[in-house]
């Protein structure tokens, strides 16, 4: 779903997991390109640091695109000002905008073959970074929650334009299924044979706290529209977001070919709350707050079956 909505500007920083192994899975890759020619940039990045890296694109990013459009305004008398004018005051929120941006920028080429200088080789190296790159840190709740977490925490609150992508299995999945902060009281797992004594960290609400960050809890089996409506209000929105994926896995001790529909049980037992938290409605005298599940309506011990 992420690289079918944005994966034609997405610039995704991995951390170490089960996510980075099939995301990188050399010399074969599962990521590829559209019709243009236009794909995902993806690294990997140690499993403690995937954030502060992630952030680093992000202001890589944000530095070229000031370098580009200081070019643009430069050379506006050779480029054509409408044409700049067009460029730079350009909306660039639905996908239908950033399709009209391609077209400016495929026109900003032309001009610029026409103009022999350093600064409009200069342009011609960061004139991509004209239409809006869409950041993206991805990582497992052993990342999130526990090791990378002061890390995440660090990016959150920079109040920079970055999405992170949470794929909550509740336990250190890559390295055989150990408990983490994410893991739930009573849980048994690894280094919790006897189940979990503390709880999980509710890193949803920690991250509301901020006032300032998007939150979106889904779990695509259970509503894949309102897994959908979250990625899209997240990448949309400008500022950090976080979108919290419950995710099945083989540590969970069932048949895989159940994971989507042990997601629906997930969220009609209660365990796993569809939510919302747009910063946007606040900006409208509207709750920024969305419960987007209903009431439970199978007993909680249907979905631990």
């Amino acid at each position: 779903m992420l690289s079918q909505l944005f994966g034609d500007r997405l610039l995704i920083a991995n951390a170490t997991g089960c996510s980075s192994i099939y995301g990188g899975n050399l010399p074969t890759t599962p990521w590829t390109v559209n019709q243009q020619g236009q794909g995902p940039a993806w690294s990997n990045s140690l499993f403690e640091d995937n954030a502060e890296f992630g952030l680093g694109m992000r202001i890589t990013a944000d530095q070229q695109l000031v370098m580009a459009t200081t070019l643009l305004k430069e050379l506006a008398p050779q480029i054509g000002v409408e044409l700049v004018d067009s460029i730079l005051t350009a909306p660039q929120v639905q996908e239908s905008d950033i399709a009209a941006q391609r077209k400016r920028l495929l026109a900003l080429r032309l001009k610029l073959e026409g103009i022999d200088s350093d600064a409009a080789n200069h342009l011609r190296s960061v004139a991509d970074q004209l239409v809006r790159r869409s950041v993206w840190l991805v990582g497992g709740d052993g990342w999130a929650y526990d090791i990378g977490y002061g890390g995440l925490d660090h990016a959150l609150a920079s109040g920079r334009n970055i999405n992170i992508l949470v794929l909550d299995t509740e336990v250190y999945s890559n390295t055989g299924g150990q408990s983490s902060k994410a893991t739930p009281t009573a849980a048994t797992a690894k280094f919790a044979s006897a189940g979990k004594r503390g709880g999980k960290k509710d890193l949803a609400m920690q991250a509301i706290s901020y006032g300032n960050v998007y939150v979106g809890r889904i779990a695509f089996g259970a509503n894949p529209q309102q897994a959908l409506l979250a990625m899209r209000e997240a990448e949309a929105y400008n500022g950090p977001s976080l979108i919290l994926a419950y995710s099945h896995c083989i540590a969970h001790g069932y048949d895989l070919k159940d994971g989507l529909s042990q997601q629906a049980k997930a969220v009609a037992s209660g365990y796993w709350p569809l939510l919302r938290y747009n910063p946007v409605l606040r900006t409208k005298k509207q709750n920024p707050f969305i419960l987007d599940s209903t009431r439970p309506v199978i007993p909680l011990k249907d979905f631990h079956l």
